[in-house]
């Protein structure tokens, strides 16, 4: 279903869903936060990888499991206003206080958040964010849905139907 606040978009391959990363990170400026939800397996890292090739950051973007927060600074041939990535992997906790604890919002400030298993603690995430929810589907696709949480996200949503990404209902 697409409404102003909601869009669906399937990927057939993870270079693809890597592609779509790379795409939407040049929507993304200082502060936005993305939080992807999604089963193991489901392709969040996949797509947090293409946001941080479409960042310039330096190194592999992998899944920060065991030390919850990655810091990936604009590789040396960025330009000067390229944006870090913060990105978290909350799967390892159990409580909304331990998420809290570690300030993600405060730490990710000069860049872009990106929260892998979000609902670990979404109550104390940032209120305003682009939700997405990544599902496999046939062979190695996967469909994700993207929702805006605030007027900032509902912005992305409409450069992506612009640029006709959106699945046809």
């Amino acid at each position: 279903m697409t409404t102003a606040n909601r869009i669906v978009i399937t990927t057939a391959t993870a270079a693809r869903t890597r592609a779509l990363g790379r795409r939407i990170a040049r929507l993304l400026r200082a502060g936005d936060v993305l939080l992807l939800q999604g089963p193991l397996g489901a392709g969040k890292t996949t797509f947090a990888q293409g946001i941080g090739a479409g960042l310039k950051v330096e190194g592999p973007v992998r899944s920060p499991t065991f030390v919850l927060m990655t810091r990936h600074g604009p590789a040396q041939a960025a330009a000067a206003a390229a944006l870090p990535l913060y990105h978290a992997d909350l799967y390892r906790l159990d409580e909304p206080e331990q998420v809290e604890e570690l300030a993600l919002e405060e730490q990710a400030r000069d860049g872009v958040l990106l929260v892998e298993w979000p609902e670990r603690g979404v109550e104390v995430l940032p209120a305003s964010h682009l939700l997405i929810v990544l599902e496999p589907v046939e062979g190695a696709g996967r469909r994700l849905t993207f929702v805006a949480v605030g007027e900032r996200y509902r912005h992305i949503l409409d450069a992506l139907r612009a640029a006709g990404l959106a699945d046809r209902a």
